[in-house]
């Protein structure tokens, strides 16, 4: 069964039923009174089968589940404003936050709707996108030491024939990549300044296939890289892409609109 503690939601829930675009004529239950519109039921439904993991369908079970959820909610409801508890600050507080959470929503949806982004200007951020990652990517592996001793003492041993990624996993102190060999994968060339900092960046587009660097120092410590292979880039093609490009541009065009409200907005 639902957990009925999942109060967040159905509190949004409660703001959403509040108006009147939600009244159904057959409810989906009355308490003592008043009624939990059956479209309530059929949001709380469509959430559920949305992002439930293991494929859950919409059911009788389901929805005896959830009625019995927002039965719970409402009593529980009822019973906190007889005791004036919505009155409380915080919980006034609470209540006006959810209410503006729910609006807001709806102003990105709206404006996502009436703002659909065109076929051209996907196609266009996919070739710019394209052009940005550039031709190559580069396998890269690296060892990160607290100590400009420590790195020398490995790039000496791996001079007389020490395995890198035996070396890394013995002595660097990147988590993400020590059980790894130091492994960090493959990355676009185009991605290198944004994915590396600075000095780690630069010392590694310095390096041909299958050269280490000298000791390089970042803020994070001491690093010994290698470009351990270079191929040629492919780029995944458009349709695979598409969903993630319309959902980055969508992000940036709400952002942008709520910059220009702002500029129009009287802040004190």
């Amino acid at each position: 069964m639902l957990q009925t503690a999942r109060l967040a939601m159905f509190a949004i829930l409660g703001v959403m039923a509040a108006s009147h675009v939600y009244a159904e004529n057959k409810p989906a239950a009355v308490v003592n009174g008043i009624s939990i519109p059956q479209e309530r039921m059929d949001l709380r439904v469509k959430a559920v089968t949305a992002q439930t993991q293991g494929g859950q369908k919409d059911s009788p079970e389901l929805r005896k589940a959830i009625r019995d959820d927002l039965i719970n909610i409402e009593i529980m409801s009822q019973e906190a404003v007889k005791k004036g508890l919505d009155k409380q600050p915080e919980t006034a507080q609470q209540l006006e936050l959810t209410k503006q959470t729910v609006l807001s929503g709806a102003f990105v949806q709206d404006y996502v709707k009436s703002h659909p982004v065109s076929e051209k200007d996907l196609k266009d951020a996919y070739e710019n996108l394209k052009k940005n990652l550039g031709a190559k990517e580069y396998n890269v592996r690296h060892i990160l030491v607290e100590k400009e001793a420590e790195a020398k003492s490995l790039v000496a041993q791996l001079k007389k024939g020490g395995k890198f990624d035996k070396l890394a996993e013995a002595n660097s102190k990147d988590p993400g990549s020590r059980e790894r060999g130091g492994d960090l994968g493959w990355i676009p060339v185009g991605n290198i300044p944004s994915t590396f900092v600075k000095p780690f960046g630069d010392a590694l587009m310095n390096l041909n296939k299958g050269q280490t660097s000298e000791p390089v120092q970042s803020q994070f410590g001491w690093h010994i890289i290698k470009l351990e292979d270079v191929r040629d880039f492919r780029m995944p093609p458009y349709e695979e892409l598409k969903p993630q490009l319309t959902q980055r541009m969508q992000q940036d065009m709400v952002k942008n609109a709520i910059a220009d409200l702002r500029t129009k907005t009287k802040i004190e």
